[in-house]
């Protein structure tokens, strides 16, 4: 094998590698002797067929494999001997005029991951903010479950509605005495004064009974969300289906027993437990933000392009299929548009912070144990049907890169409570609303060039959203689209998607680019 550089540029490197006719022939010859004994051909004793024939009968399939062997062995040689560490899969292609019985000439690119110099551990200091759980938030969780449990029940049919009460509805929209699109449902629940709807739609619906049938006046809002009923005036024809009664069980022991629990302390002795978990959640949210802070601004290196491109690519695919589901799509889009370089630049910080934990993890000897890499692979195998489980065990188990992947965010986590324990940490008692509103004060202040929290560069360029368009059919969900008239729920803003990827690094790897042997290019089919 002869090997000539022909690129060493910054972290890209490129190679003409020449693997000899002679090498090739060696292996063909080799799988010859493997394979003749064998081999059964009528006039022959079993394994005393010439290797000749052997040849003649399976050259062709021979030749590819040596073909490929050799490549892969080759790429794998010139790694090792020019101590490469890849960052992706290396490129590699044969010469398009190759034909058996001549040297093969390979051209092999690949991106190197850069050296990192040690990070310092030291000098990192961090303020941890803890929410205390008070007694108004165990008892408004319990509030909740006591809604989820308790079981409307119908009045009966001489009962008026009133404020509380939860009615069942058919409704046909009509402007200038013409039904409009989107504008009739079925068995569309309405809790009357819940502010559900827009302005006067409920209040005019106080009063009625079971099987009335009533005819509402309202006039659509000038930021209506569907443009050609915004300031409207329009009707609403009512038919009164059923009156529910709003109330919730009390919260007391028997409510608490008929949950299977010993009593109302009981209820909220593990309420309390669930509520401090998230609270931990968030503190730990907020802690490791100002930890990846603080390492991007402390570390600038290249990173390896084929890598950004991947982890833009993936932020971009995960933006796509959420702007999806936004009220207005195409809008959505266009603002993510708008902002691609920003996310771009969100994926240099990600790699970088990723190569970042991984050089600090193995520097310190941060290491996924046998024992829970076993309890991760068999903790994603659930995911899966019975019959599929052993096969995904097996496939973790035999492709490294499919462990890697299953490693890293176990790994990272290790390496992020392994800088948490060297750092200088301060105490503060917060309430949860201050804690939540520090994590979101970091999701609106990004830095202009890091792109990271604190950097006061304002990225809410997003207009408020105008009101949804009335819904189409009662078949459709409620969380999907408000009916018609319907106040529309608040959609997550866009820059708070982008400070949600940029507050992540990409997957830190606990071993260097583990990479599989490259297939080449073209090999195959030029064999054929």
């Amino acid at each position: 094998m002869q090997t000539v550089e022909t690129l060493n540029e910054g972290l890209k490197r490129a190679y003409t590698v020449t693997i000899t006719s002679k090498d090739i022939d060696a292996r063909v010859d080799k799988e010859v002797q493997a394979i003749a004994p064998q081999v059964r051909m009528p006039g022959f004793r079993p394994g005393k067929v010439p290797a000749n024939l052997v040849r003649k009968m399976h050259g062709e399939s021979l030749q590819r494999d040596a073909l490929n062997s050799s490549i892969q062995d080759s790429i794998q040689k010139l790694i090792a001997d020019n101590k490469l560490r890849p960052a992706m899969q290396p490129s590699v292609e044969l010469d398009e005029t190759f034909e058996f019985g001549k040297d093969a000439e390979v051209k092999v690119e690949l991106e190197v991951l850069p050296e990192i110099a040690a990070p310092s551990t030291d000098g990192i200091k961090l303020e941890r903010l803890t929410a205390e759980v008070s007694d108004a938030q165990v008892d408004e969780a319990a509030g909740r479950i006591a809604t989820q449990q308790g079981a409307l029940e119908e009045y009966p049919a001489s009962h008026k509605a009133k404020d509380g009460d939860t009615l069942t509805i058919d409704f046909l929209g009509k402007i200038d005495g013409e039904p409009f699109e989107g504008g009739a449902a079925e068995d569309i629940k309405l809790k009357i004064g819940s502010g559900q709807f827009i302005p006067g739609f409920e209040e005019q619906l106080s009063g009625v009974k079971k099987g009335d049938e009533k005819t509402i006046e309202i006039t659509f809002p000038e930021d209506y969300g569907a443009e050609h009923l915004a300031g409207k005036a329009a009707t609403f024809d009512i038919t009164v289906k059923a009156i529910l009664n709003g109330d919730k069980p009390k919260l007391d022991d028997d409510f608490a027993k008929s949950l299977g629990l010993e009593g109302l302390d009981k209820l909220k002795e593990l309420l309390k437990g669930q509520i401090e978990q998230e609270h931990n959640g968030l503190t730990r949210t907020y802690m490791k933000r100002k930890l990846l802070d603080q390492l991007a601004a402390a570390h600038d290196f290249d990173v390896p392009p084929s890598m950004v491109e991947a982890e833009f690519n993936q932020i971009w695919a995960q933006l796509q299929h959420e702007a999806s589901h936004e009220e207005d799509p195409e809008a959505a889009l266009k603002e993510m548009e708008a902002e691609k370089d920003d996310y771009r630049a969100i994926a240099v910080r990600r790699v970088r912070l990723g190569l970042l934990l991984s050089e600090i993890g193995q520097a310190n000897g941060v290491v996924v144990s046998d024992q829970e890499m076993n309890r991760l692979v068999m903790q994603a195998a659930q995911q899966y049907g019975p019959q599929d489980r052993e096969r995904f065990v097996q496939y973790v188990r035999q492709d490294p890169m499919a462990a890697a992947q299953l490693r890293a965010p176990l790994y990272e986590d290790k390496v992020v409570d392994f800088l948490f324990e060297k750092a200088e940490v301060t105490d503060r008692t917060v309430s949860r609303e201050e804690l939540e509103a520090a994590i979101e004060a970091d999701d609106s202040d990004l830095k202009p060039h890091v792109h990271g929290p604190d950097c006061g560069h304002d990225h809410d360029h997003a207009e408020k959203p105008k009101k949804a368009a009335p819904k189409k059919a009662a078949a459709e969900k409620a969380e999907e689209a408000p009916a018609a008239g319907e106040k529309p729920a608040k959609p997550k803003k866009a820059p708070a998607k982008k400070a949600a990827a940029e507050a992540e690094p990409a997957p830190a790897a606990e071993k260097k680019a583990p990479t599989k042997k490259a297939a080449p290019k073209k090999a195959a089919a030029k064999a054929e």
